[in-house]
């Protein structure tokens, strides 16, 4: 039996223009620039610069310049719209974005040798077989950015023989990563970190402690890394002290030898900060960075292109198709250029409403005057979707009075004290990590007693969200932090 039904559906499909702009609006200012930079290249009709002939967005009537499966009739373009001789543009950053003394300053980057570089440079200096070399170098090869070899000597041997074309003995290559396990810094090219504090223990000047530790590492690992140490205070006979200066040994280790090396090819990534929170008088001051406003007009050399069509006698197809092309530009440049207008004034609106959202606590830096506030809160007060207010957040940094941070970090859910009054979580974690730092380490609180306290300081808690805070600030649990 067929039944029909009527189903009303309400749906919003975005353009593909609304699309691009939310993506430009997520970018953080360094992939805002390289996008700048591509868009240059890819449209001629773009320029950057102050002293040129500039479009204003009022003059030109920009619906349906875009749609795909539009077909370009070259007698119907106006090319009045495509001549402008004002040369003020609405889109320069305001003049609270940066002053004309800034300076956009670039630290040089020396040239480095990359890690690996370094271990097969001090591999050079080993006098070895042509076929050792091979081994010893593929070993390099094999370790990882934390001076680490993830893999088991079995699949070394296969990989040199499917990958080299080298057969060789697990005890060769066995050998040869204790020559390799000889390169600075020491602890690489181990297999696990057992191994990687053995040969940093082993490397150093035999003393009672050293010896004691070596002895943990080796034969205890599980109840040390565990922190039994009542178990391994009566297994080695000794005191509290002596372990404790056998521990402090260990402490002083590098658990990734690799991670150290000052030339490691991994990246850092610099965080330029987007957004820059001044109190000038008692007063907050928002600028946004000016690396994020370009001056940007459209070429006047595709003007003078259009003015030529324009008062050609003769249009003969090879020039029609090339006012085609030459409007398409057009229309790509001035939409790219309010696409930057767009953006500018969504992440400074934004900001601004951040900041004064949380004014007291950009005033005083103390992070438990933060108020709780959720996306939905910045999104009604800028008139913006959430999705919007989210892309802002997500990815951009700003510089205040108390160090840069993510703007992200700022949002977060509300909780009742005692008293009935909303709190931000972000207070509470605050608070836990301030207890936690304070305590015995010797009796480090269990969650329960953290719990406790909590209450009653007035916030009251339950134990499964203190161990999910905990879990957050990456605090360990009360065993694990537990010091002689």
């Amino acid at each position: 039996m067929l039944k029909q039904f009527l189903n009303l559906k309400l749906s919003q499909k975005l353009s593909p223009q609304q699309i691009q702009l939310m993506k430009l609006i997520q970018l953080p200012t360094q992939a805002f620039e390289q996008r700048l930079k591509e868009e240059m290249i890819d449209n001629p009709a773009l320029e950057v610069g102050t002293d040129e002939e500039i479009y204003e967005k009022d003059e030109f009537d920009t619906e349906d310049d875009f749609d795909d499966n539009e077909t370009i009739d070259a007698d119907e373009i106006n090319i009045d719209e495509y001549l402008s001789d004002d040369e003020t543009p609405d889109y320069k950053l305001q003049a609270n974005n940066y002053s004309d003394d800034d300076e956009d300053r670039s630290s040089p980057i020396a040239a480095q040798v990359s890690f690996h570089q370094d271990l097969i440079n001090q591999l050079n200096t080993f006098i070895l077989p042509e076929n050792e070399r091979e081994i010893a170098e593929f070993l390099v090869g094999s370790i990882d950015d934390d001076g680490y070899l993830r893999r088991t000597i079995q699949d070394v041997v296969d990989d040199l023989a499917f990958t080299q074309g080298i057969y060789t003995e697990e005890k060769t290559v066995e050998k040869i990563l204790h020559i390799v396990q000889n390169l600075d810094p020491i602890g690489v090219g181990a297999r696990d970190l057992q191994e990687c504090l053995l040969l940093q223990l082993k490397h150093k000047t035999p003393t009672e402690y050293i010896e004691l530790a070596i002895d943990l590492i080796e034969n205890q690992f599980e109840a040390f890394t565990k922190k039994h140490y009542e178990k391994l205070l009566q297994k080695y006979e000794i005191s509290q002290e002596q372990l404790k200066k056998a521990i402090e040994e260990i402490e002083k280790l590098n658990p990734k030898p690799g991670g150290s090396f000052a030339g490691n090819s991994r990246m850092i990534e610099q965080i330029v900060p987007d957004f820059t929170i001044r109190i000038i008088d008692g007063e907050l001051e928002l600028s946004l960075n000016g690396r994020n406003a370009p001056s940007l007009h459209v070429s006047k050399d595709y003007q003078d292109m259009m003015q030529t069509y324009k008062v050609s006698s003769e249009k003969s197809n090879s020039q029609k198709d090339a006012v085609q092309f030459i409007k398409q530009k057009l229309d790509s440049a001035k939409w790219f250029i309010d696409a930057i207008r767009q953006r500018q004034e969504t992440l400074y609106v934004t900001m601004n409403a951040i900041m004064h959202f949380q004014e007291e606590y950009f005033l005083d830096g103390e992070e438990t005057s933060l108020k709780p506030m959720i996306l939905k809160d910045i999104a009604d007060l800028v008139g913006l979707d959430i999705s919007t207010v989210s892309r802002v957040a997500n990815s951009k940094y700003v510089d205040t009075p108390y160090g840069t941070k993510l703007i992200k970090e700022y949002f977060s859910e509300s909780m009742k004290n005692d008293q009935g009054e909303d709190v931000s979580t972000l207070e509470i974690k605050k608070i836990l990590q301030n207890v936690v730092e304070s305590e015995d380490k010797s009796k480090p609180y269990p969650d329960d007693l953290l719990a406790d306290i909590l209450k009653e300081k007035g916030y009251p808690i339950a134990r499964r969200t203190i161990a999910k805070y905990r879990d957050l600030l990456d605090i360990p649990v009360a065993r694990m932090r537990k010091k002689i």
